[in-house]
């Protein structure tokens, strides 16, 4: 009876081993499908600095490819400043330097949704009188702030549609009247 009982003890153990060396090797890194994108893991992996191009086929866009059904879960990260090492863009657009703000990305990441193209060739908004890419024309963390709850509204807006009776000038234009833009 004792060696059934080490021997089923034995068995057990190793049983118990390979169940959790299974658990630990499928926790490895997360793939994001860049053709049918999740907003969550996009971002987990922004922050974390873990951002993987490997399963992209595109090497001149290296974006997932969000659409318009995408925008709300993005703008839940829009006031989120938390300063990321880096964004998927081209590599001119760190040159300029200054910090890389989550929120602010995820903007450009919406704007680009809205005009169907790169929004600009950084994820860094500047003032709409900057004469250049310098980062004294970038925003401070207010103004992402108040950019963000520009956007908010804008896509609160377009659940009603547009009609003739549409006066507002700034319907389909997020940023109108706020002295910032795209550079």
């Amino acid at each position: 009876m004792k060696t059934f009982r080490n021997t089923l003890y034995t068995y057990t153990q190793i049983f118990l081993f390979v169940l959790f060396a299974l658990a630990f090797a499928s926790c490895g890194e997360e793939a994001l499908d860049y053709n049918n994108p999740d907003v969550e893991l996009f971002v987990k992996q922004l922050k974390a600095g873990k951002y993987s191009l490997q399963n992209n086929t595109e090497s001149l866009n290296n974006m997932p490819k969000f659409t318009a059904e995408d925008i709300e879960d993005l703008l839940e990260y829009a006031e989120d400043l938390t300063v990321i090492p880096s964004f998927p863009l081209a590599p001119v657009s760190y040159s300029a330097g200054g910090k890389l703000r989550l929120g602010e990305c995820i903007l450009w990441t919406v704007e680009t949704i809205r005009l169907g193209h790169n929004a600009s060739m950084g994820c860094k908004m500047v003032h709409a009188d900057a004469e250049n890419y310098e980062g004294i024309y970038f925003l401070s963390d207010e103004e992402v702030l108040d950019a963000a709850a520009r956007y908010r509204r804008w896509w609160e807006a377009k659940k009603y549609p547009y009609t003739v009776w549409t006066i507002d000038p700034c319907y389909d234009e997020p940023l109108c009247g706020s002295g910032y833009m795209w550079w």
